[in-house]
C-alpha cells in the first residue's frame, strides 16, 4: 500500500460553512508541498489515469499530462487497448497499459483486480476521463472503490462518466476518509444528488455540501462559479475563469491537475483548491488573445508557471 506523506494542510484554519473565495493570497498561506531538489521521480509521487475509449482517446492524454505539469514525477496510463500504442507514442513520458475492452470500445470491467494493484503502488489514481461505455463505467469504478476501501492508500479523483458508479459503493467511498475527489458539472451533481439541474443551479453551495456529505468526499462542483466542498463543512468558491474555459477537454485537464497535485503530496482539499486556480488562471493567460477559441490543450503549458509565481 501506498504511503506517501501527505501535506500538513491547516483545515481548522478556515471557517465553516461560509465559503472562502479562492484567490492568490489564500493559495500562498497554504503552499504546495516541495520534494526538495534532491528528490527523484518517486518522490514527486505516482499518479495513474484510468479513462479513454475508442472514441475519446485523447481525454486520458490531455489529462495524463496536465498531471505531469502539475509536478507529479511518474504518470501510468490505462486505456483500452487498440488506442494504447497511439497514446504511449503521443505521451512519451509515461507508461501506458492497454485493457481488455468491451464490445462498445470501453474498459472492460474484467480488468478490476489489475487496476487495483496499480492503484496501490500509485500516490493518486484519476479515473473518468473519456470513458464512454455507461454501464462498463459504472460497474469498474463501483469495483475500483470497493477494492481501495479503507482510510488508507492514494487520493482519488474521479470525473466524468465515472461519477455514475459513485452509489455502487457508497460505504467504501465513506471509509476513505475524504481521500476522494469527484469533479461533476452541474448535470452531471443532478444525476449524483437525485435532483434537476436546474434545483442545483439555484443553490450550487447546497447541492456540492449535501453531496459532500452524504459520499465523505471532496466535491469540486464546476461552473461560472466553481465550488468546492469538504464532508466536513468547509466551503470554497472561485469565480475567476472566463468562458473560453467552457470548451471539449477542458474538464479532463483540471482533473488531471488535482490529481498530479495530489500525487506530489497535496492534501485533498488543497489539491482541489490549487488545481482550481490554476486552470482557471490558465484560461485567463491565454484569454488575451481572445476570450474563446483557445484549446485545452494549450493550458497545460502554463500551469508551471503559474504555480511558481504563487511560490514566490
Amino acid at each position: 500500500m501506498n504511503d506517501f506523506p501527505m501535506n500538513d494542510f491547516p483545515m481548522n484554519d478556515f471557517p465553516m460553512n461560509d465559503s472562502i473565495p479562492v484567490t492568490r493570497d489564500l493559495l500562498r498561506s497554504m503552499p504546495l508541498p516541495h520534494p526538495g531538489d534532491s528528490a527523484d521521480k518517486d518522490g514527486r509521487g505516482r499518479v495513474l489515469v484510468i479513462g479513454g475509449s475508442v472514441e475519446v482517446p485523447g481525454a486520458v492524454l490531455l489529462a495524463g499530462t496536465a498531471a505531469l505539469r502539475a509536478g507529479a514525477g511518474k504518470l501510468q496510463m490505462a486505456t483500452c487497448r487498440s488506442v494504447a500504442p497511439h497514446l504511449g507514442l503521443a505521451v512519451p513520458e509515461a507508461l501506458v497499459l492497454g485493457l481488455q475492452e468491451t464490445a462498445e470500445g470501453g474498459i472492460a470491467p474484467d480488468c478490476v483486480d489489475m487496476l487495483c494493484e496499480r492503484a496501490a503502488r500509485s500516490t493518486a489514481v484519476l479515473i473518468g476521463p473519456g470513458m464512454m461505455d455507461k454501464l462498463a463505467v459504472a460497474d469498474l469504478t463501483g469495483a475500483l472503490i470497493a477494492g481501495l476501501d479503507g482510510e488508507g492508500g492514494p487520493v482519488l479523483v474521479i470525473d466524468a462518466e465515472a461519477l455514475m458508479g459513485l452509489d455502487n459503493a457508497n460505504e467504501a467511498l465513506c471509509r476513505r476518509g475524504g481521500r476522494t475527489i469527484i469533479t461533476p458539472h452541474a448535470g452531471e451533481m443532478a444525476g449524483l444528488s437525485g435532483v434537476s439541474r436546474e434545483e442545483v443551479e439555484a443553490d450550487p453551495p447546497a447541492a456540492a455540501r449535501r453531496v459532500a456529505d452524504l459520499h465523505k468526499v471532496i466535491v469540486v462542483l464546476k461552473g461560472a462559479c466553481t465550488h468546492i466542498a469538504t464532508p466536513d463543512g468547509h466551503m470554497w468558491a472561485y469565480d475567476g475563469g472566463n468562458v473560453g474555459l467552457a470548451t471539449s477537454g477542458s474538464g479532463d485537464t483540471l482533473a488531471g491537475v488535482i490529481a498530479g497535485l495530489a500525487a506530489r503530496g497535496a492534501d485533498p482539499a488543497q489539491a482541489a483548491i490549487w488545481g482550481v486556480h490554476l486552470h482557471g488562471e490558465a484560461g485567463n493567460r491565454l484569454a488575451r488573445r481572445g476570450p474563446l477559441g483557445f484549446l485545452a490543450r494549450e493550458l497545460l503549458a502554463q500551469v508551471p508557471e503559474i504555480m511558481a509565481e504563487l511560490s514566490v
